[in-house]
């Protein structure tokens, strides 16, 4: 079993990101075998440390999994690595609506993992020292260990770090400076995406090198390492099916919001994923299913709109029921047209009547139970799954054949097209929540593939 460690923040915005890439390119660059985790639904982070940083990355979220599989799913990714190192979303203990359950916080305390404090200390000193304590007596059981000072000065630094040892009594593992050359540029979803960024391995070289000037990285490794082993129950996936059925996955700059997760487990239920890029005019390829997953269709809209070819072999595959889930970005490539803020409208799928075009705010946005209405291709009646729902574009027809319902809250909408070979709608799923949806989409692909010989 691999050390681990997770980083947290005060709030976002405070350089968690930074110093995470930042940690793992200096302990990449020593060769330290690397996994890495993001606490959440984002999907962002973990492509940055898929593709950039080169380690194995994963979602951990405890809104989609009980603790059990959250330990297993962690023991599962860590397997055969040094250090796994698990980045926080937001601050340290926020988590679903105005409660700690499901926070970075939750997830250190559920799976055991010692945890450091990222505090943005530009334009503080002694005050300091009152958010550390606060952040560390918050609760008994915080699981904080230390602190790591983002934007600080190196001259301010040996001052900083003897006062917070002295008042707060945790340990401060080091520093970053300033470096706006550095940033990483975002847009309305989020960080922009790795292939978008221009000298992003130059960005990370340079973190890289402060990490390792001003970084305890050889304490910081200890500290990992003194987390316990992981115990618990092995994964439990249902039987797999047989004749390795294949799911089309469309993956490329503008399909890039992926639970790699879902796909490695419906592989270990027997599937072969095939990727294609709609973005550089490539067809449906052979195929017993079809996943549309998110991303930003709408920044790509008007390059995905010429390859009609596409489209048209989507249009015609669903009305002759391929299996097919569709979510958020990929729903939004189903509908007639996108519509930009110009007005212009670029045709896509038309699988459905409607329109999507951006409405300038988040629509519907969080985390929500959903509850099938009647039975369809992945849920059957009355069947719930958690599941996340962020978008600024919405569509004529959201769909009403799910319910949604928003955790510790009144509020609650009709969403989601689901029919016996389709899931189309704005809500992500992450299949593990309950693997039979998987084995059903994968048993419902071998019938398909059956009908049709």
């Amino acid at each position: 079993m691999s050390a681990r460690l997770l980083l947290g923040g005060t709030r976002s915005g405070c350089g968690k990101t930074s110093f995470t890439c930042a940690l793992l390119r200096a302990w990449g660059q020593a060769g330290v075998r690397l996994a890495s985790c993001k606490s959440g639904p984002d999907y962002i982070d973990p492509l940055f440390h898929r593709s950039v940083l080169g380690t194995k990355s994963c979602n951990l979220d405890l809104f989609f999994t009980n603790s059990d599989t959250t330990r297993g799913l962690l023991r599962q990714h860590s397997a055969g690595c040094d250090l796994t190192v698990l980045e926080g979303a937001m601050g340290y203990y926020d988590g679903i609506a105005l409660s700690s359950e499901a926070s970075a916080w939750d997830l250190a305390r559920v799976t055991e993992t010692p945890a450091v404090l990222v505090v943005d200390a530009r334009g503080a000193a002694a005050s300091l020292c009152a958010e550390v304590e606060g952040f560390v007596r918050h609760r008994p059981d915080s699981g904080l260990r230390g602190v790591l000072l983002n934007r600080v000065s190196p001259m301010l630094y040996p001052r900083l770090r003897a006062l917070i040892r002295e008042r707060c009594a945790v340990e401060v593992f080091g520093f970053l400076p300033p470096l706006p050359q550095c940033a990483f540029e975002s847009r309305h979803l989020g960080l922009m995406t790795p292939a978008e960024l221009t000298g992003l391995n130059e960005k990370l070289d340079v973190l890289a090198e402060n990490a390792r000037k001003y970084v305890d990285l050889d304490a910081l490794l200890a500290l990992a390492r003194t987390a316990p082993p992981l115990e618990g129950p092995a994964l439990s996936l249902p039987e797999p099916v047989p004749g390795r059925p294949v799911v089309a996955v469309a993956r490329d700059r503008a399909f890039c919001f992926h639970y790699e997760e879902n796909f490695a487990l419906l592989e270990a239920l027997g599937a072969e994923i095939r990727t294609f890029s709609p973005l550089n005019g490539e067809g449906l390829p052979p195929c017993d299913a079809l996943w549309l997953g998110g991303g930003y269709p709408e920044v790509h809209a008007a390059a995905l709109s010429e390859n009609r070819s596409l489209w048209a072999q989507i249009r015609a595959a669903v009305a002759d029921g391929l299996p097919t889930v569709a979510e958020c970005g990929g729903f939004l490539c189903l509908q007639s047209a996108l519509e930009t803020e110009e007005g212009v409208r670029w045709p896509m799928a038309g699988v459905f009547p409607g329109v999507g075009r951006p409405v300038g705010k988040l629509r519907r946005f969080g985390y929500v139970t959903l509850t099938a209405q009647g039975d369809s291709l992945l849920l059957r009646a009355g069947e719930t799954i958690p599941a996340h729902e962020f978008h600024y574009w919405d569509v004529d027809d959201p769909g009403a054949d799910f319910s949604a319902q928003k955790p510790q809250s009144d509020r609650g909408w009709r969403c989601v097209h689901a029919e016996p070979g389709l899931y189309a709608g704005f809500p992500h799923l992450y299949l593990y929540s309950n693997p039979t949806l998987a084995r059903r989409l994968l048993l419902a692909a071998l019938r398909h593939r059956e009908e049709r010989r």
